[in-house]
């Protein structure tokens, strides 16, 4: 049977570069994030953010998702209604990928908000990546275009690590990238071993 390794961390933890690594040895990942990008954008779920969001997040009939964004991480009611649309249509994408690799011997999934979704029930390890807050601003700022304040307030909306670190098999500090590339190969080894 499948294992499913869940692989989480903060936004700028540099959980991405370490899923993309792991495509890298031919280990299938499921990264949440893009998934959700593209579903945001299917026409049944762009009629459901109107339904709730009204016509205020969009021009000239398409998604603005900068409007989306700044409405939901300033308001955490409307962020829980964002996420009611999209953690569904998600999870079911991410069955129909797992029944795809359902060949594989270890899958990952990676996704910020593993914990907060719950989908982090669906995994048999959870590997969590962290790194100070002041390299995970600046990574965030050279990746995205966004400010300073932005950046903390994306922040100040995710699980802290401490409480993504109580709940994670393993733990990985993101200082140097080759170094943590190399702990999450060595964790995921013994996942192919069993």
């Amino acid at each position: 049977m499948t294992k499913i390794i869940g692989l989480t961390g903060g936004i700028g933890s540099g959980k991405t570069t370490i899923a993309k690594h792991i495509i890298s040895l031919g280990i299938p990942v499921y990264i949440a994030d893009d998934e959700a990008k593209k579903i945001l954008l299917l026409p049944e779920t762009l009629e459901s953010l109107k339904l709730v969001f009204g016509n205020a997040i969009f021009d000239n009939g398409n998604l603005n998702k900068d409007k989306l964004s700044t409405i939901v991480f300033n308001n955490p009611e409307m962020l829980k209604q964002l996420n009611q649309i999209i953690h569904p249509a998600v999870k079911k994408d991410f069955d129909n990928w797992l029944k795809a690799n359902k060949n594989a011997l270890l899958v990952v999934k990676e996704a910020a908000i593993l914990f907060e979704s719950g989908s982090y029930k669906d995994c048999d390890a959870i590997i969590t990546i962290v790194a100070p807050l002041n390299r995970r601003i600046n990574r965030v700022l050279k990746r995205d275009n966004t400010n300073y304040e932005a950046v903390l307030s994306r922040i100040n909306n995710q699980w802290t690590d401490e409480m993504r670190i109580e709940k994670s098999d393993y733990v990985i500090e993101n200082k140097d990238i080759i170094k943590a590339c190399a702990q999450t190969e060595k964790i995921l080894k013994k996942f192919l071993n069993q």
